[in-house]
């Protein structure tokens, strides 16, 4: 079973979420559990997670089929001491906020060397901050993104992402989202059935598919191996729609939340119609 949806608003609190993915015929979707462009915001209430699990069981929506993010502002890696600190404390209140709403997973950026670090003293930082952080936690797997390689992100490669796994100490609750535009752009090509079949191929190899928790469809405005992250509405970029047909066609991609962050929010009721279509489901 696919299970297709978009990055939907939470505007007016979480609980508003799951309704606005039904709305546009989502059968997964995302969400941020806070602002993700705040360090802090108000707990939890009692009355605001009782609503958002009514509302989820009133959608038809199971924590395996939601994939929360967690803030933008969270680097994992970061060179300097005190900012470290800073993030890794949200980082934990971003997985006790999805421990509270009952959810199994958090979709994260791993983090960015700034320049400050090597790449595996980063990466390393990385793991542990993870390390740290689910020893705090139950319940809820670290579910790792895959980066553009923008700037100075780390993860934009599958060997990092493995990297990354290797040095997590309870492997059961890590994961990996693989965005499409980011794998496009950051050097993993996606341009038809043949050069899906390596890619994925190549991801089986050094990472395992065991560990893909989520994904999010989304094309490309910049050209394979930019580096850059601009996210298409999908058949409108570089990397064109026999890409996703092929991730719907395939059972590999099956149980897991497969998220549109596409450009155009108007798009996305069309858009789903058309993976349910290619994934053989009733639109």
């Amino acid at each position: 079973m696919k299970y297709i949806g978009a990055h939907v608003s939470a505007a007016g609190g979480v609980f508003n979420a799951p309704l606005n993915a039904a709305e546009i015929g989502a059968t997964a979707f995302a969400l941020f559990t806070k602002n993700q462009k705040q360090w802090k915001s108000s707990p939890l209430s009692e009355d605001v997670i009782a609503k958002f699990q009514q509302n989820c069981q009133q959608c038809h929506f199971n924590p395996e089929q939601i994939l929360p993010h967690d803030s933008y502002l969270i680097n994992l890696g970061h060179p300097e001491t005190d900012k470290l600190e800073k993030s890794r404390q949200a980082f934990v209140d971003e997985l006790h906020r999805c421990q509270q709403l009952g959810l199994i997973y958090l979709n994260f950026h791993p983090g960015s060397h700034l320049k400050q670090l090597d790449e595996s003293a980063c990466l390393s930082r990385i793991a542990e901050s993870i390390n740290l952080a689910l020893q705090q936690t139950r319940g809820v797997t670290a579910v790792i993104e895959n980066t553009a390689g923008q700037g100075s992100n780390l993860g934009y490669r599958f060997e990092q992402l493995a990297q990354i796994i290797d040095q997590v100490d309870d492997k059961t609750r890590v994961g990996v989202c693989l965005d499409t535009c980011h794998t496009f752009v950051s050097g993993y090509d996606l341009r038809g059935a043949t050069a899906c079949e390596d890619t994925f191929a190549e991801f089986e190899t050094v990472v395992g598919f065991h560990y893909l928790k989520g994904m999010h469809l989304n094309d490309s405005k910049t050209p394979y191996a930019s580096r850059v992250d601009r996210h298409a509405p999908l058949g409108a970029g570089e990397i064109g729609w026999d890409c996703f047909k092929y991730i719907l066609a395939d059972a590999r991609f099956d149980g897991i939340p497969l998220i549109l962050e596409t450009t155009d929010t108007d798009l996305w009721p069309q858009e789903i119609s058309e993976l349910k279509r290619l994934a053989g489901l009733a639109a």
